[in-house]
């Protein structure tokens, strides 16, 4: 029988099946690809493309299971097929927690890629004699790594791993390709991204117990009734990588990790919605606020980075507060200066799309110039005009020093150390010591005290008392009648009151522990007014040293 002739004894009703599968997979494809042209920064342009998108893979979802013997018999529909459309919607998911920091749509797009794995669809891909096929499989994997890595996973992860791995080398193995060192190199980034944590929490049986960073009901301290603080929220932050050979993964470095972790709340599974997947059209608002909104930018350009900046300005709500955290390799002056301006004591390195051999900044060609990819204190006054909250973690953090406030408005900048003690600077690659303070104030304390393991139940009583310390921090820094105003104007958002109390007990354990001693290269902060709270919380910080030793092993 011919082709056309095996056609015409096809009934109409599963010939219009067919036809319908194939209109909404190329709708889903033509719109999933214009994502990528949607602008990456501001809030509400994307969202009527993202809703049209989310609402065209639904339909094509249930319409394959809906019509799936159809479809095996007259269209040849494959399973890896299915997989492409699940990893596709678990893509949307991911990208839809980027724009609006909602954690809970990292579960939902965990639902999808490991339902993939579960159902094997992609099983007989590796049967086939296309490479490409076998790289959408690989690239599934990567994708399902970086979820399973914000959602704390680790056990899935190593599971992943070890199945990419694997995956990596049969590739490799049948096809002469010039990808192999790519993806080798993707294996040990992850690796390496896993490993950072320097402290291990053991249970009894010497499995490793995964802690979890984000923000949790009892996480912040509470505020006394009566107390006087702002009431200003966080609602957004430009969270900024671009540390040399620190290490990252699908451009997200663990300073970046731990930050983004930092500023979220624990998520929530949300109801299955494949009525409309990732939108949440009802007339009510949240009991409560959830994230603020993050833009996390891996080495941008100086002229990215201001982009960013300006939209996330612009759209800044009234009563709101942007937070800028800078994680960057220091620009230092190239001489000595006649004035001593925003611009004449260097910065934070930004990224050169065409000055970087090797890895390494090509820092001033000419030496009588300021360095044009460096972002200055200077570069920052003009945001000033709204509530500013800034974390600068450089090797030249003390150019923020002394940031000038010309508006008026709540300005706050915590500043890193400038150097480490020998013992700790070989560890700068896993993530900086201060920033890990910032995401887990207990692994830091633990580190410095050197200490790489402690048994659960340990960590536990340890994390109580932490706890309890940043309630007394969080007392001294409101009882204070010294205190600079800036910080109580912050005080009264959960997320900033936690940076602030950490930070307080990063400043106090450094100045007071023994190693820091011989290395006074300290720009933390420098307002009297909180360092007498951080030497009145030095010994709540030596009771817990003094506890953190009760189990060494």
């Amino acid at each position: 029988m011919s082709s056309g002739g095996a056609e015409d004894d096809i009934p109409q009703g599963e010939r219009k099946t067919v036809t319908d599968f194939c209109y909404l997979l190329d709708k889903s494809k033509q719109l999933f690809n214009g994502l990528r042209d949607l602008p990456q920064y501001g809030q509400k342009q994307w969202q009527s493309y993202f809703g049209r998108t989310f609402d065209v893979y639904t339909k094509l979802w249930k319409f394959q299971q809906q019509h799936r013997q159809v479809l095996d018999n007259r269209y040849g529909l494959k399973r890896w097929q299915i997989g492409e459309i699940a990893s596709k919607i678990g893509q949307l998911y991911y990208h839809y927690y980027l724009r609006t920091s909602e954690t809970s749509y990292l579960n939902e797009a965990f639902s999808f890629y490991s339902a993939i794995r579960q159902r094997s669809y992609y099983s007989q891909v590796n049967k086939e004699d296309r490479p490409e096929l076998v790289v959408k499989k690989l690239r599934y994997y990567a994708r399902f790594i970086v979820v399973c890595l914000l959602l704390n996973k680790m056990d899935v992860v190593k599971d992943l791993v070890k199945e990419l791995s694997d995956e990596i080398e049969d590739y490799t193995h049948r096809f002469n390709t010039e990808d192999q060192v790519e993806w080798n190199l993707v294996l040990q980034e992850v690796a390496a991204f896993v490993e950072a944590d320097p402290v291990m929490v053991l249970n009894d049986d010497n499995t490793i117990v995964i802690t979890s960073n984000r923000l949790a009901e009892t996480g912040a301290p509470l505020l006394e009734q009566g107390m006087i603080v702002g009431q200003l929220t966080l609602a957004d932050a430009l969270i900024i990588g671009n540390c040399n050979n620190q290490v990252k993964f699908s451009e997200l470095t663990v300073d970046m990790f731990r930050m983004l972790q930092a500023l979220e709340r624990e998520p929530m599974n949300l109801a299955s919605q494949m009525n409309k997947p990732g939108m949440q059209e009802s007339t009510e608002k949240p009991a409560r606020r959830e994230n603020p909104h993050k833009y996390l930018l891996y080495k941008p350009t100086f002229s990215q980075l201001y982009s960013f900046l300006a939209a996330a300005f612009k759209e800044l709500p009234a009563n709101s507060v942007l937070l800028i955290y800078l994680s960057a390799t220091g620009v230092f002056p190239s001489g000595r200066s006649d004035s001593e301006g925003p611009y004449d004591f260097g910065g934070v390195l930004t990224n050169s799309n065409r000055d970087i051999i090797n890895g390494d900044a090509i820092h001033k060609r000419n030496q009588s110039y300021k360095e044009m990819h460096c972002l200055h204190p200077g570069d920052l006054y003009p945001f000033t005009r709204k509530p500013l909250f800034i974390i600068v973690d450089s090797s030249n953090s003390i150019a923020y020093k002394n940031f000038t406030n010309l508006f008026g408005q709540p300005l706050v900048c915590l500043l890193s150390p400038t150097a480490y003690p020998k013992a700790l600077q070989d560890q700068s690659q896993r993530g900086s010591l201060f920033t890990l303070f910032l995401n887990n104030p207990l692994m830091a304390f633990l580190f410095v005290s050197g200490l790489s393991s402690m048994r659960r139940g340990l960590w536990e009583k340890c994390q109580d008392y932490l706890r309890k310390i940043n309630r007394d921090i969080a007392q001294l820094l409101t009882h204070s009648r010294s205190i600079d105003q800036a910080f109580l104007q912050f005080f009264g958002d959960e997320f900033l009151r936690l940076l602030l109390t950490r930070f307080v007990f990063c400043s106090a354990t450094m100045r007071m522990h023994k190693i820091f001693r011989v290395c006074r290269e300290f720009s933390l902060c420098e307002r009297e007014s909180v360092r007498r709270v951080q030497r009145r919380a030095t010994k709540m910080i030596t009771g817990l040293g003094n506890l953190t030793h009760e189990d060494r092993f």
